[in-house]
């Protein structure tokens, strides 16, 4: 069954580099970040996870937990951590989830629910389709959904940005515009009419258009 934004993610237990993580659990009132790679000991996937596990003090102000996904074993993870921190200079400080039977990557709709067999003889083009990011709520709700081609490494930078957009209209009834990053204008959402808005925002806005209402950030 295909998943959507607003969908509830699927829960699971599953072995990983951390021991046996329930998903739920593991999530309590958190955020989290899934991010997922098709192999271990590939390139654009070990400068991945190294650049994440350089952000992860960002992530923690923003009370976001990441946890990892590759489609092989918890023994081919921890070897493939010590290339990770050799090449990349930071300590992998996530847990990676062993996923060698494919079930959570068919579970989160990545792979192709038929498709058979364990990663073993499976190459990273099999499982090219086992490279995206969710970002999931405290209410275990999808978010945002990102899927990149094997040759494209993924944007934290931006995936930091968008999390910081969902946290905030997630607590308030605005959305940010193109290119938004924290702190600048936001904009108050249509379903809003403008007697509520001006309980909720007081000093007032600015509208170029009735439909494109502008104020500060709030806090």
């Amino acid at each position: 069954m295909s998943l959507h934004i607003g969908d509830q993610a699927p829960d699971f237990t599953a072995q990983t580099t951390e021991g046996t993580i329930h998903f739920y659990d593991w999530l309590g009132d958190d955020w989290a970040i899934l991010f997922s790679h098709p192999k271990d000991f590939t390139p654009v996937c070990t400068t991945e996870l190294g650049k994440l596990a350089k952000l992860m003090p960002e992530f923690e102000k923003r009370h976001c937990k990441v946890i990892g996904l590759s489609v092989d074993s918890v023994e081919d993870h921890l070897r493939w951590s010590k290339d990770i921190e050799e090449t990349q200079g930071a300590k992998v400080c996530y847990p990676l989830i062993g996923d060698s039977s494919l079930t959570v990557a068919k579970l989160y709709d990545m792979l192709h629910p038929n498709a058979a067999g364990t990663a073993e003889g499976r190459t990273a083009a099999d499982n090219a389709t086992v490279r995206s990011v969710f970002v999931i709520g405290p209410d275990k709700k999808i978010k945002l959904m990102l899927t990149y081609p094997m040759s494209t490494g993924r944007n934290f930078d931006e995936i930091l940005r968008a999390l910081d957009s969902i946290e905030l209209t997630d607590k308030y009834k605005v959305a940010t515009p193109a290119n938004w990053h924290a702190g600048e204008d936001v904009i108050i959402v249509p379903s809003v009419k403008d007697d509520e808005a001006r309980e909720r925002f007081p000093e007032g806005w600015t509208a170029p258009k009735p439909y494109m209402r502008y104020v500060h950030h709030p806090h």
